[in-house]
């Protein structure tokens, strides 16, 4: 069944540790990423419009959830858990889902790990 997506991004600048790792682990320590996190949107276009959701209106939502995250310690963050990639992007859906009927996934990538992990709801 075809589909129609759009997709609104943004960059943070975080750090993290993961005390769950033996000691000597370099993850063990705190240490910093740049994620980049895509937020994606599914329906039908609105008729008069024409868009899903407007991306001006779209960046002023994202905007406060990423200022909940940029240059911030994740493992203070509330709700988070062990701040993986794959807790980061659940915890970005959960937060967005409240304001974003149309919020499909949330991608999170670290392009120069060549990761990324995907929430779909």
């Amino acid at each position: 069944m075809p589909e129609l997506t759009i997709t609104k991004s943004f960059v943070i600048e975080v750090a993290h540790y993961f005390a769950h790792q033996p000691e000597g682990h370099p993850n063990r320590r705190m240490h910093g990423h740049s994620y980049y996190v895509d937020v994606i949107l599914s329906g039908d276009p609105d008729p008069k419009t024409g868009m899903i959701h407007h991306f001006e209106d779209l960046a002023d939502i994202l905007e406060t959830t990423r200022q909940k995250l940029d240059h911030r310690l994740l493992n203070d963050i509330e709700d988070l858990g062990p701040p993986s990639m794959e807790n980061i992007a659940k915890w970005v859906a959960n937060t967005l889902a409240p304001q974003l009927s149309t919020l499909k996934a949330v991608r999170l990538r670290r392009p120069t790990a060549r990761e990324e992990a995907c929430y779909t709801l």
